[in-house]
């Protein structure tokens, strides 16, 4: 059984000495064994709570003892998996949510009212975009979206009104790299908040709390599971932020992680830093050889000298340069760089045509047609994704065989 600390009227922890790394919070973070004395975790697929009468019932929907009481917002494994994500990203609290994109949702509502405005990168994923522009405009939060990389730009953007400053770092497609710290200073200077999608380097490789943001946003679906098995999201944060409106939104709504996937991305992160470890390494050796390819008109990934933010990329993720590589095949017209583009992908043999990414397994897409294929060319156009571009999430396949899956397509062209 694992050894355990614990508060009256809380719910136990495990007794990890307080200078353990990271690595090893990875796998050892959570809640304490069972009385069975199990040693991977349970998964407890139980809608509710049973207590032992009305009175100890009415405390803990009151929150007056902590307790799980119902799975949409309190499960055993569920929390083993907060309670890991939130200490590998140095964070005082976690809360997971159905997806990355209701993680989001979860940030917007539980912060903003109507009349609040959002200063947001350009260059974060479609998806994002879209949420924040058509369905929060509706409710009267407006967002302004700036450059990823210009740190004037996102100054000039504040208003009175300004309450968040969203950014995505490193951006998807682009892997282009904001200053964390300058966007800091800037959110409260300001009296706002800085919220750090860490989705591309995960905390094995970044931990953005560390240069001054407030809150971390996670599609769990992607490095945190590893495998692309399941969907998953969090927001790491302030316990008075997370235990507070998030935690009263979580309530109402039910934007809620299910014990299962839950457990699954628990398991994932037992092996997130070997695993960015050798999918970075992968993408830098794959980045270099692409570069000196013929056919490609450019490279983008931050471990590449030619990086514009590679000296920023390597101070704020620990020296790797992540594991999403995109680059742009040549061809002058959108079509005929859309046409190459498709010949290099539907030529690959080893790599999955999927827009997942963080999974064991290589996946190529083109972000203009899949990924930001709701935004219009002009949008796209704003943020640097052209027709010609392919982003590669680098797995954990042998680099020969995916130069050799690459080369198939490259020589069509």
């Amino acid at each position: 059984m694992s050894r355990s600390t614990r508060e009256p009227g809380r719910l136990p922890r495990v007794d990890l000495p307080t200078d353990v790394r990271l690595e090893t919070i990875a796998v050892r973070e959570g809640l304490p064994a069972t009385p069975w004395g199990e040693n991977s975790e349970a998964l407890f697929l139980t809608s509710s709570f049973v207590h032992p009468d009305a009175a100890t019932a009415a405390a803990r929907f009151a929150n007056e003892e902590e307790a799980f009481v119902y799975s949409r917002f309190t499960n055993p494994t569920t929390m083993m998996m907060e309670r890991r994500l939130a200490a590998l990203e140095g964070t005082e609290a976690c809360i997971a949510t159905s997806s990355g994109m209701s993680a989001i949702m979860l940030l917007v509502m539980g912060l903003l009212k109507s009349g609040d405005h959002i200063i947001c990168s350009r260059s974060v994923f479609g998806s994002t975009i879209k949420l924040l522009q058509a369905e929060f405009g509706k409710f009267g939060v407006q967002t302004t979206f700036v450059s990823q990389t210009d740190v004037a730009e996102w100054r000039a953007a504040l208003q009175p009104n300004t309450r968040l400053l969203f950014a995505e770092t490193p951006s998807n497609p682009l892997t282009e790299v904001c200053d964390i710290r300058a966007l800091a200073d800037i959110a409260h200077g300001a009296g706002a908040l800085l919220a750090v999608d860490n989705c591309f380097c995960s905390p094995a490789l970044q931990q953005p709390v560390k240069l001054g943001a407030d809150l971390i946003i996670h599609s769990g679906t992607k490095y945190l599971d590893g495998q692309g098995r399941v969907v998953a999201g969090a927001v790491c944060g302030p316990a008075a932020l997370i235990d507070g409106p998030f935690m009263a939104l979580m309530r109402s709504a039910g934007m809620c992680l299910s014990p299962f996937n839950a457990w699954v991305v628990l398991k994932g992160l037992e092996t997130l830093s070997i695993r960015m470890k050798a999918q970075s390494e992968t993408a830098l050796a794959l980045a270099q050889w692409l570069e000196v390819q013929p056919q490609v008109a450019r490279v983008y990934y931050p471990g590449l000298p030619s990086h514009p933010q590679h000296e920023l990329a390597m101070a704020q993720q620990g020296g790797s340069g992540g594991a999403v590589v995109s680059f742009v095949t040549r061809g002058d017209a959108a079509d005929a760089a859309r046409a190459n583009a498709f010949a290099v992908i539907d030529a690959t043999r080893i790599c999955s045509i999927t827009s997942n990414l963080g999974d064991t397994k290589t996946t190529v897409t083109h972000p203009s047609s899949t990924s930001h294929g709701r935004l219009t060319e002009p949008q796209r156009l704003a943020a640097g994704i052209t027709q010609g571009m392919i982003r590669v999430a680098v797995g954990l396949e042998h680099i020969d065989d995916l130069k050799t899956d690459l080369a198939r397509g490259l020589a069509l062209i």
